[in-house]
């Protein structure tokens, strides 16, 4: 069975705690080695499940957000959780998606940007609507691959 390291945070979900989240991952990434910009990826991504949780999963009371995180050697895998309101995913996936010339700008989609986003930037998204809804991500460290392919060009 493969190790890993597992790492879960609970914050309430309240704007102000989304920078921890932030930073959090980006800690977890740069000691997994991903790059700069795979770890920027990474925040952007979470960061837009938990702001969802935060703007849409509770309504009427601050609810929780729980974050866990498995520390892989090739993978970061990101588990976003809440129990306020599901939503009908495949329905929102189906409105969201890029701009294609034949829109109209007067009819600018709105919402479903961060689940695009997220789809976008990370290597696999699933999302789960049982009992709230719970967001699982997956993001696969691309090292440099010259080291490990390429054979030494002997000296003498």
């Amino acid at each position: 069975m493969e190790t890993f390291d597992y790492i879960e945070i609970k914050i309430p979900a309240k704007p102000q705690y989304v920078g921890v989240v932030r930073l959090t991952v980006s800690g977890m990434a740069t000691r997994l080695g991903f790059n700069y910009d795979e770890i920027e990826d990474l925040k952007i991504a979470v960061s837009e499940a938990v702001t969802n949780v935060v703007h849409h999963a509770y309504t009427e009371a601050v609810g929780e957000v729980v974050i866990g995180s498995a520390l892989y050697k090739n993978r970061l895998e990101v588990m976003v959780a809440d129990d306020g309101h599901g939503f009908n995913f495949e329905e929102i996936k189906s409105k969201i998606g890029p701009y294609t010339e034949s829109e109209s700008v007067e009819v600018l989609r709105e919402g479903g940007l961060g689940l695009y986003l997220m789809e976008t930037l990370m290597d696999e998204v699933r999302v789960n609507n049982d009992d709230g809804v719970t967001v699982f991500m997956t993001k696969y460290v691309t090292r440099e691959q010259v080291k490990d392919n390429v054979k030494r060009i002997p000296t003498k």
